[in-house]
Protein backbone atom coordinates (compact mmCIF):
# COMPACT_ATOMS: atom_id res chain seq x y z
CA UNK A 1 0.00 0.00 0.00
CA UNK A 2 1.31 3.33 -0.96
CA UNK A 3 1.50 6.48 1.24
CA UNK A 4 0.23 9.76 -0.16
CA UNK A 5 2.09 12.94 0.12
CA UNK A 6 0.97 15.05 3.00
CA UNK A 7 -1.57 17.36 1.62
CA UNK A 8 -0.86 20.00 4.12
CA UNK A 9 2.59 20.37 3.22
CA UNK A 10 1.66 20.47 -0.64
CA UNK A 11 -0.37 23.50 -0.21
CA UNK A 12 2.10 25.22 1.95
CA UNK A 13 4.57 25.13 -0.48
CA UNK A 14 2.07 26.36 -3.09
CA UNK A 15 1.27 29.35 -0.81
CA UNK A 16 5.43 29.63 0.11
CA UNK A 17 5.77 29.79 -3.72
CA UNK A 18 2.73 32.31 -4.50
CA UNK A 19 3.66 34.60 -2.14
CA UNK A 20 7.87 34.70 -3.48
CA UNK A 21 5.99 36.08 -6.43
CA UNK A 22 3.09 37.91 -5.55
CA UNK A 23 6.21 39.75 -3.51
CA UNK A 24 8.78 39.48 -6.61
CA UNK A 25 11.16 38.13 -4.25
CA UNK A 26 14.42 37.82 -6.25
CA UNK A 27 15.36 34.63 -8.10
CA UNK A 28 12.59 32.49 -6.44
CA UNK A 29 9.73 35.02 -7.06
CA UNK A 30 11.27 35.53 -10.71
CA UNK A 31 11.04 31.85 -11.51
CA UNK A 32 7.49 31.75 -9.59
CA UNK A 33 6.29 34.33 -11.42
CA UNK A 34 7.10 32.62 -14.96
CA UNK A 35 5.95 29.65 -14.04
CA UNK A 36 2.47 30.58 -12.85
CA UNK A 37 2.14 32.75 -16.27
CA UNK A 38 2.23 29.37 -18.11
CA UNK A 39 -1.00 28.25 -19.66
CA UNK A 40 -2.12 25.12 -21.88
CA UNK A 41 -0.70 22.14 -22.43
CA UNK A 42 3.46 20.99 -22.90
CA UNK A 43 4.09 21.02 -26.33
CA UNK A 44 3.46 18.09 -27.91
CA UNK A 45 6.15 15.42 -29.48
CA UNK A 46 4.93 14.02 -33.20
CA UNK A 47 5.31 10.56 -33.83
CA UNK A 48 6.36 9.56 -30.02
CA UNK A 49 8.14 6.32 -29.51
CA UNK A 50 6.14 3.43 -28.89
CA UNK A 51 8.44 0.82 -29.07
CA UNK A 52 11.76 1.79 -27.27
CA UNK A 53 14.09 -1.13 -27.48
CA UNK A 54 16.55 -1.03 -30.56
CA UNK A 55 17.48 -4.50 -32.06
CA UNK A 56 20.28 -3.01 -33.76
CA UNK A 57 22.04 -0.90 -30.57
CA UNK A 58 24.33 -2.11 -28.10
CA UNK A 59 24.16 1.51 -26.79
CA UNK A 60 21.06 3.55 -26.91
CA UNK A 61 19.93 6.40 -25.19
CA UNK A 62 16.52 7.90 -25.46
CA UNK A 63 15.70 11.47 -23.67
CA UNK A 64 12.42 11.96 -21.68
CA UNK A 65 13.04 14.94 -20.90
CA UNK A 66 14.89 16.98 -17.96
CA UNK A 67 17.06 14.56 -15.85
CA UNK A 68 14.59 11.26 -17.01
CA UNK A 69 16.94 9.41 -19.72
CA UNK A 70 15.84 5.79 -20.71
CA UNK A 71 19.54 3.87 -21.53
CA UNK A 72 19.44 0.61 -23.48
CA UNK A 73 23.01 -1.65 -22.79
CA UNK A 74 22.36 -4.58 -25.23
CA UNK A 75 19.04 -6.18 -23.86
CA UNK A 76 18.72 -4.09 -21.18
CA UNK A 77 17.27 -0.65 -19.75
CA UNK A 78 18.15 1.25 -16.85
CA UNK A 79 15.95 4.60 -16.48
CA UNK A 80 17.16 8.07 -14.40
CA UNK A 81 15.60 10.21 -12.32
CA UNK A 82 11.58 9.25 -13.49
CA UNK A 83 9.47 12.06 -13.66
CA UNK A 84 6.60 11.89 -16.12
CA UNK A 85 3.94 14.01 -14.25
CA UNK A 86 2.45 16.93 -15.77
CA UNK A 87 3.76 19.23 -13.48
CA UNK A 88 6.73 19.08 -10.20
CA UNK A 89 5.49 20.11 -6.74
CA UNK A 90 2.15 20.92 -7.84
CA UNK A 91 3.47 24.45 -9.40
CA UNK A 92 6.40 24.13 -12.43
CA UNK A 93 4.43 22.79 -15.39
CA UNK A 94 6.28 20.84 -17.96
CA UNK A 95 6.96 22.82 -21.41
CA UNK A 96 7.39 19.65 -23.23
CA UNK A 97 5.48 16.15 -22.69
CA UNK A 98 7.31 13.24 -21.68
CA UNK A 99 9.54 11.75 -24.77
CA UNK A 100 7.82 8.36 -23.84
CA UNK A 101 4.64 7.40 -22.30
CA UNK A 102 5.33 5.37 -18.85
CA UNK A 103 3.00 2.57 -20.07
CA UNK A 104 5.59 2.13 -23.45
CA UNK A 105 8.68 1.78 -20.97
CA UNK A 106 10.02 -1.35 -21.15
CA UNK A 107 10.83 -3.80 -18.12
CA UNK A 108 13.82 -2.36 -16.44
CA UNK A 109 16.87 -3.41 -15.01
CA UNK A 110 17.24 -0.89 -12.41
CA UNK A 111 15.44 2.59 -11.63
CA UNK A 112 17.75 5.05 -10.21
CA UNK A 113 17.38 8.31 -8.19
CA UNK A 114 20.09 10.63 -7.90
CA UNK A 115 18.41 13.26 -5.22
CA UNK A 116 15.35 13.97 -3.33
CA UNK A 117 14.20 17.28 -5.35
CA UNK A 118 10.97 17.12 -6.63
CA UNK A 119 12.41 17.27 -10.52
CA UNK A 120 13.99 14.17 -9.29
CA UNK A 121 12.12 11.94 -7.53
CA UNK A 122 8.80 11.82 -8.43
CA UNK A 123 6.31 9.55 -6.37
CA UNK A 124 3.59 9.68 -8.57
CA UNK A 125 5.89 8.66 -11.48
CA UNK A 126 7.26 6.06 -9.48
CA UNK A 127 3.85 4.70 -8.87
CA UNK A 128 3.35 4.47 -12.93
CA UNK A 129 6.67 2.43 -13.11
CA UNK A 130 5.80 -0.20 -10.32
CA UNK A 131 5.55 -3.16 -12.25
CA UNK A 132 8.32 -2.28 -14.46
CA UNK A 133 11.19 -2.84 -12.07
CA UNK A 134 12.62 -4.84 -9.39
CA UNK A 135 14.19 -2.26 -8.02
CA UNK A 136 15.02 1.07 -7.13
CA UNK A 137 18.26 2.66 -5.89
CA UNK A 138 18.44 5.68 -4.08
CA UNK A 139 20.99 7.71 -1.76
CA UNK A 140 21.93 7.78 1.82
CA UNK A 141 18.77 9.33 3.76
CA UNK A 142 16.20 8.86 1.47
CA UNK A 143 14.38 5.09 1.30
CA UNK A 144 12.25 5.88 4.84
CA UNK A 145 11.00 8.79 2.83
CA UNK A 146 9.97 6.52 -0.76
CA UNK A 147 6.07 4.91 -0.44
CA UNK A 148 5.70 1.39 0.21
CA UNK A 149 5.96 0.16 -3.68
CA UNK A 150 5.63 -3.51 -5.49
CA UNK A 151 9.46 -2.98 -5.90
CA UNK A 152 12.33 -2.88 -3.63
CA UNK A 153 13.76 0.36 -2.50
CA UNK A 154 17.49 0.28 -1.82
CA UNK A 155 19.99 2.96 -0.23
CA UNK A 156 23.64 3.04 -1.92
CA UNK A 157 26.54 4.88 -0.25
CA UNK A 158 29.67 6.18 -2.12
CA UNK A 159 31.20 3.47 -4.06
CA UNK A 160 28.49 1.14 -3.26
CA UNK A 161 27.20 -1.11 -6.04
CA UNK A 162 23.95 -2.97 -6.48
CA UNK A 163 24.42 -5.85 -9.06
CA UNK A 164 21.86 -8.91 -10.78
CA UNK A 165 21.44 -10.56 -14.05
CA UNK A 166 25.09 -8.76 -15.30
CA UNK A 167 24.01 -5.12 -14.53
CA UNK A 168 26.06 -3.69 -11.87
CA UNK A 169 25.34 -0.03 -10.95
CA UNK A 170 27.30 2.12 -8.83
CA UNK A 171 26.79 5.36 -6.48
CA UNK A 172 29.72 7.64 -7.21
CA UNK A 173 30.37 10.87 -5.84
CA UNK A 174 29.04 14.24 -6.74
CA UNK A 175 28.55 18.06 -5.54
CA UNK A 176 24.89 18.92 -4.56
CA UNK A 177 22.67 18.71 -1.77
CA UNK A 178 20.16 16.44 -0.39
CA UNK A 179 16.34 16.87 1.09
CA UNK A 180 13.42 17.53 -0.74
CA UNK A 181 12.10 20.67 0.99
CA UNK A 182 13.78 24.25 1.96
CA UNK A 183 14.97 23.04 5.74
CA UNK A 184 15.69 19.66 5.64
CA UNK A 185 18.90 19.41 3.30
CA UNK A 186 21.07 19.26 6.87
CA UNK A 187 19.22 16.37 7.73
CA UNK A 188 20.20 14.33 5.27
CA UNK A 189 24.02 15.18 4.30
CA UNK A 190 24.78 12.34 1.96
CA UNK A 191 20.95 12.29 0.17
CA UNK A 192 22.31 13.24 -3.50
CA UNK A 193 24.75 10.79 -5.96
CA UNK A 194 25.61 9.92 -9.63
CA UNK A 195 25.84 6.55 -10.77
CA UNK A 196 27.79 4.31 -12.93
CA UNK A 197 25.87 1.43 -14.55
CA UNK A 198 28.04 -1.82 -16.38
CA UNK A 199 26.98 -4.37 -18.57
CA UNK A 200 28.73 -6.15 -21.03
CA UNK A 201 31.48 -4.20 -21.19
CA UNK A 202 29.66 -1.17 -21.70
CA UNK A 203 29.80 1.80 -19.06
CA UNK A 204 27.21 4.67 -18.70
CA UNK A 205 28.07 8.06 -16.25
CA UNK A 206 24.84 9.44 -15.15
CA UNK A 207 25.71 12.86 -12.91
CA UNK A 208 21.96 13.56 -11.71
CA UNK A 209 22.37 17.13 -10.61
CA UNK A 210 25.85 18.52 -9.69
CA UNK A 211 28.38 21.09 -9.21
CA UNK A 212 31.77 21.21 -10.85
CA UNK A 213 34.13 19.39 -8.56
CA UNK A 214 37.21 18.38 -10.54
CA UNK A 215 38.53 15.95 -7.76
CA UNK A 216 35.12 14.34 -8.02
CA UNK A 217 35.08 13.64 -11.65
CA UNK A 218 38.60 12.74 -11.66
CA UNK A 219 38.41 9.72 -8.78
CA UNK A 220 35.17 8.62 -10.57
CA UNK A 221 37.84 8.39 -13.97
CA UNK A 222 40.29 6.52 -11.70
CA UNK A 223 37.89 3.82 -10.87
CA UNK A 224 36.07 3.23 -14.01
CA UNK A 225 38.85 4.62 -16.44
CA UNK A 226 36.78 3.65 -20.01
CA UNK A 227 33.46 5.13 -19.84
CA UNK A 228 31.46 4.47 -22.65
CA UNK A 229 29.34 7.28 -21.80
CA UNK A 230 28.63 10.31 -19.57
CA UNK A 231 25.09 11.63 -19.15
CA UNK A 232 25.40 15.39 -17.77
CA UNK A 233 23.26 18.23 -16.98
CA UNK A 234 24.24 21.63 -18.69
CA UNK A 235 21.72 23.83 -16.84
CA UNK A 236 20.22 25.65 -14.95
CA UNK A 237 23.51 28.07 -15.51
CA UNK A 238 21.33 31.80 -13.97
CA UNK A 239 21.91 33.46 -11.57
CA UNK A 240 25.36 32.29 -11.62
CA UNK A 241 26.51 33.44 -8.53
CA UNK A 242 23.39 31.05 -7.04
CA UNK A 243 23.43 28.44 -9.47
CA UNK A 244 27.58 27.27 -9.37
CA UNK A 245 27.29 25.81 -5.80
CA UNK A 246 25.33 23.04 -7.00
CA UNK A 247 25.07 22.84 -11.02
CA UNK A 248 27.23 22.96 -13.70
CA UNK A 249 26.97 25.63 -16.63
CA UNK A 250 27.79 24.25 -20.52
CA UNK A 251 31.52 24.72 -20.50
CA UNK A 252 32.07 23.25 -16.79
CA UNK A 253 30.14 20.17 -18.16
CA UNK A 254 32.42 19.89 -21.37
CA UNK A 255 35.53 19.76 -18.41
CA UNK A 256 33.36 17.08 -16.69
CA UNK A 257 33.10 14.82 -19.90
CA UNK A 258 36.83 15.80 -20.72
CA UNK A 259 37.80 15.02 -16.86
CA UNK A 260 35.47 11.85 -16.86
CA UNK A 261 37.28 10.39 -19.78
CA UNK A 262 34.04 9.22 -21.53
CA UNK A 263 33.96 8.31 -25.08
CA UNK A 264 30.67 9.93 -25.59
CA UNK A 265 28.52 12.54 -23.84
CA UNK A 266 24.71 13.08 -24.07
CA UNK A 267 23.24 16.60 -22.04
CA UNK A 268 20.17 16.50 -20.23
CA UNK A 269 18.60 18.51 -17.64
CA UNK A 270 17.27 21.85 -19.50
CA UNK A 271 14.62 23.01 -21.27
CA UNK A 272 11.91 20.73 -19.65
CA UNK A 273 10.53 23.07 -16.32
CA UNK A 274 11.36 26.79 -15.68
CA UNK A 275 14.01 26.43 -12.77
CA UNK A 276 16.33 29.27 -13.27
CA UNK A 277 16.87 32.80 -14.80
CA UNK A 278 17.57 30.83 -18.17
CA UNK A 279 15.56 31.13 -21.30
CA UNK A 280 14.80 28.05 -23.36
CA UNK A 281 17.08 27.74 -25.91
CA UNK A 282 19.95 29.01 -23.96
CA UNK A 283 21.52 25.85 -22.51
CA UNK A 284 21.84 23.90 -25.85
CA UNK A 285 22.80 27.00 -27.76
CA UNK A 286 25.62 27.45 -25.48
CA UNK A 287 26.93 24.38 -25.53
CA UNK A 288 27.29 24.45 -29.11
CA UNK A 289 29.12 27.08 -29.09
CA UNK A 290 31.37 25.51 -26.64
CA UNK A 291 31.50 22.28 -29.01
CA UNK A 292 32.85 24.22 -31.88
CA UNK A 293 35.22 25.78 -29.47
CA UNK A 294 36.92 23.06 -28.66
CA UNK A 295 36.29 20.59 -31.89
CA UNK A 296 33.57 18.63 -30.72
CA UNK A 297 31.33 17.03 -33.22
CA UNK A 298 28.23 15.35 -32.66
CA UNK A 299 29.59 11.97 -32.89
CA UNK A 300 31.44 12.42 -29.53
CA UNK A 301 28.29 15.42 -27.72
CA UNK A 302 24.43 13.95 -28.92
CA UNK A 303 22.44 16.79 -28.19
CA UNK A 304 19.20 15.47 -28.25
CA UNK A 305 15.76 16.52 -28.28
CA UNK A 306 13.06 15.54 -26.28
CA UNK A 307 11.54 12.22 -27.43
CA UNK A 308 15.04 11.49 -30.03
CA UNK A 309 16.52 7.74 -29.17
CA UNK A 310 19.73 7.85 -30.52
CA UNK A 311 22.33 4.85 -30.83
CA UNK A 312 25.46 5.55 -29.88
CA UNK A 313 27.28 1.97 -30.22
CA UNK A 314 25.26 0.16 -33.35
CA UNK A 315 25.71 -3.78 -32.74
Amino acid sequence: MRFPRPAPMRLLFALLATALALSSCGFMGRVTTRNLALSGEPRKIPNKIREPRRPDARLAVLWVGHATVLVQMDDVFVLTDPVFTQNVAGLSPRLVEPGIDAVNVPPLAAVVVSHMHFDHLSYDSLAMLEHKTNIVLVPPGVRASIPRYAFESRELDRWESYEAGGVRITAVPVRHVGGRWLLDAAWRPRAFTGYVFEYHGLSVYFGGDTAFDAELFQATRARFPQLTLAVLPICPTEPRDFMKRTHMDTLEALDAFSLLGAARMVPMHFDTFINSDDRVGDCPRLLRQHMQERGLGDDRVAVLAIGEQRVLIPK
